[in-house]
Formats: C-alpha cells, sequence, structure tokens
C-alpha cells in the first residue's frame, strides 16, 4: 500500500467582529478605522445605506476589513430589533455611538423629536448593549464603549441632551460592577467639543466656543482606546476637559450653569 502525502492545511484566521453605530461621519468613523486598522471585521450601523456601503469599501481596500451593512433607524423599533438580532449572534466589541442633539427650546421642540432624540440616545444604548452582552459573557471576552458626553457629567446649555447623556453615564458605572470579573469591559466615553458634523447636523451655533476647547477625532478614539487598556469605566479625553470635569464636580452646581450660559451661551438648545 502506498502511503498518500496530504499537505497539511493552514488555520483559518478568524477576525474579531466590531459593531459600530453611527459609523459614517465623525467619531463613529474613526472608530470603525481605528479597529479596522486593529484587525476587526465590522459590522456598521446608519440610516444611510450609500456611505455605509463607501465606508465598506474603504475599510476593505485600507484595512482588509469586511464589513456587514445594517442600514436601519435607531430612532424606530424595528431598526433597533434589527441591530440586537445582529448582535445576538455575538461581536466582540460594540460602540454606542449614534446620537444626536437639537436647537431650539424644550419647550417649543417637537414632541416627536424629543422622542426620537431619547430613542436613539438613551433606548438603543440600553437595548443594543443587552443584545451584546450575553456571548460576550459567555466567551468571558468583549468591551462596550458607550459614547456619552462631558454634558452628562456637567450639564451645559442643553436639557434633554444632557439629561441622556447622563443616562450613559450611570448606566455604564452601573454596569460595569456587575460585569467585574466577567472579562467584558465597559466604558463611558466623555469627549467634549469634537470637531465633526454634529453641531452644524443640529444647527447649533458653536462660534462662542474658544479654539482650545475643541478636540479631534483621532485624539478621542487614541484617549478611548488607551483608558481601555487601563480599565477605566469613565474616560474623559483632552486635558483641559479632565481639569474642567474634577473641578466642576467640587464647585456649586448654580456657579457651573452660571459658567456654562457665559462660556456657551444658555439658551438655544434641548
Amino acid at each position: 500500500m502506498t502511503a498518500e502525502h496530504i499537505e497539511p492545511t493552514s488555520p483559518v484566521t478568524v477576525r474579531p467582529v466590531a459593531f459600530v453605530t453611527g459609523p459614517t461621519s465623525g467619531l463613529g468613523e474613526g472608530f470603525a478605522r481605528h479597529l479596522a486598522a486593529r484587525g476587526y471585521d465590522l459590522v456598521l450601523v446608519a440610516r444611510n445605506e450609500l456611505k455605509l456601503r463607501a465606508l465598506a469599501d474603504d475599510l476593505r481596500s485600507s484595512f482588509g476589513a469586511d464589513s456587514e451593512i445594517l442600514a436601519v433607524d435607531l430612532a424606530t423599533q424595528q431598526g433597533r430589533d434589527a441591530a440586537a438580532e445582529r448582535l445576538h449572534r455575538g461581536v466582540e466589541f460594540l460602540v454606542n455611538n449614534a446620537g444626536f442633539g437639537t436647537s431650539g427650546e424644550f419647550w417649543t421642540a417637537e414632541p416627536e423629536l424629543l422622542q426620537s432624540q431619547l430613542d436613539v440616545n438613551v433606548t438603543a444604548v440600553m437595548q443594543l448593549t443587552r443584545a451584546a452582552l450575553p456571548s460576550m459573557v459567555a466567551a468571558a471576552k468583549g468591551t462596550v464603549v458607550n459614547v456619552a458626553s462631558v454634558a452628562g457629567i456637567l450639564s451645559g446649555r442643553g436639557s434633554t441632551y444632557s439629561a441622556s447623556k447622563a443616562y450613559v453615564i450611570s448606566f455604564s458605572e452601573g454596569l460595569s460592577g456587575g460585569l467585574a470579573g466577567t472579562g467584558v469591559q465597559v466604558q463611558a466615553l466623555c469627549p467634549g467639543f469634537i470637531k465633526t458634523e454634529f453641531h452644524a447636523r443640529a444647527g447649533i451655533e458653536m462660534s462662542t466656543i474658544p479654539r482650545f476647547m475643541w478636540l479631534n477625532v483621532e485624539q478621542v478614539v487614541r484617549d478611548s482606546m488607551r483608558d481601555l487598556g487601563k480599565g477605566k469605566v469613565i474616560s474623559v479625553p483632552g486635558v483641559q476637559y479632565k481639569i474642567l470635569t474634577a473641578v466642576g464636580t467640587k464647585i456649586p452646581k448654580s456657579f457651573v450653569r452660571r459658567l456654562t450660559n457665559i462660556v456657551g451661551r444658555g439658551r438655544g438648545r434641548t
């Protein structure tokens, strides 16, 4: 009998999967690019399918990353259910980045718009995190980054926006205690003003904000990832915002409100 020589097969490399909401611009795109460069495949979630496909093509050509596309609206239960269904199948990294602010005053804003803001900024974060965690805990490995804001620590000009981000911070802090020892990490990322399309889309006037208060996307993503490595639950990028939040939590809230009214104007934002 002649022995048959069989060439050994090369092991198949399985890339981890990261799930990013709101990745078509700004901070979400920054996270998508950073994670693709780190060797992740992506699940990209936003409303604009054309922009999602353009980003997916770019991530493949630049980093060799494959991307799944979910063109859904997280302000709707149908959209959140579709996103949650994919998360139930397992991912290693979740970035809850989608969110928005609005201009105008709370008492004049359309109730439907306020409800949409609450559903994207709060409900989607809660539901998608709940969908992602069981498989992460079972695998004893996973990361959830919930994008909040300095406004959630020091309430600024907005009412509903600041409140929604305060929820995200408190939610993430409470969750971190329950996840201790599971191998799963959660972070509330609390940036200040970032040079993105966020404020322009919301119609919010930002010309009074001093230049030194602006951060860039790459800096925020880098600081978030570094703080994950240090096990920090609350990440505040930028020295200026670390100082601001440290001081702001130790002085009377009435003074903080007066200061934000002077620096950023207290009206015209919900």
